[in-house]
């Protein structure tokens, strides 16, 4: 794992947790422009770090969604107590239990999978773009200027019903699992991504991605989770 405030945020909303142990890896990224988004993410992270070890992937899934049910009620609460609109925090976790694994997401943070050479997403993005490509309704042209489409459609503190999209496949050995905010790869295209996977030692992944989205300018934090799979 690896995590830097960037050039740009003077805090750091981005929060990670690995426990290799049971098999669970997340990763949060606070909304930024909201009040509180590093404390979203730090209470996300800090409930999935009580889970116990599961006993099954099924069960790991639905507990995980369990926790993360209870801290959106808990954002909406604090949101209301401090009488902000929004507390909230994208999220990513990645559970990997005998052969097979799963990913759960609400927001922009996303997993992805390289595997022989092939770099491919996982997750997709709860953005209002992302929502009207999905429609068959292509934003048109002009859309990579419209900040707009960039906003969140989904994350933990937002609404009332927290929705999770969850995906799951089977893992192979020498598989490698990347999560990250939107930090990365808003600064480091999916091209250059997978060429860093291709000639880096994985111990070493987390930092030169870092270090690549700081050189392009780090204007947002950079957090990045590396899971390979023995």
């Amino acid at each position: 794992m690896a995590s830097d405030v960037g050039r740009v945020r003077k805090v750091n909303e981005d929060a990670c947790l690995a426990r290799p142990e049971i098999g669970l890896w997340a990763l949060a990224d606070g909304m930024g422009g909201h009040s509180a988004g590093d404390l979203a993410s730090r209470m996300i992270i800090e409930i999935l770090q009580k889970t116990g070890v599961p006993t099954g992937l099924s069960d790991f899934i639905d507990d995980m969604s369990r926790r993360l049910q209870t801290v959106n009620r808990q954002l909406l609460d604090e949101a209301l107590r401090r009488g902000q609109p929004v507390i909230g925090s994208t999220v990513v976790v990645f559970l990997a239990m005998n052969n097979q694994c799963a990913c759960l997401w609400a927001g922009d943070s996303r997993a992805y999978r390289f595997r022989a050479g092939d770099f491919t997403r996982l997750t997709r993005d709860h953005t209002l773009m992302e929502d009207l490509i999905a429609r068959g309704k292509y934003p048109g042209v002009h859309a990579d200027n419209d900040t707009t489409l960039n906003m969140l459609s989904r994350a933990v503190g937002a609404e009332n019903e927290l929705k999770l999209d969850t995906a799951t496949c089977q893992l192979a050995p020498g598989d490698v699992y990347l999560l990250c905010s939107d930090g990365l790869y808003r600064e480091v295209s999916e091209t250059e991504i997978r060429e860093i996977l291709l000639e880096t030692a994985t111990s070493h992944v987390c930092d030169r991605l870092v270090q690549r989205a700081l050189y392009y300018g780090g204007r947002d934090n950079i957090t990045v989770v590396v899971i390979e799979i023995l």
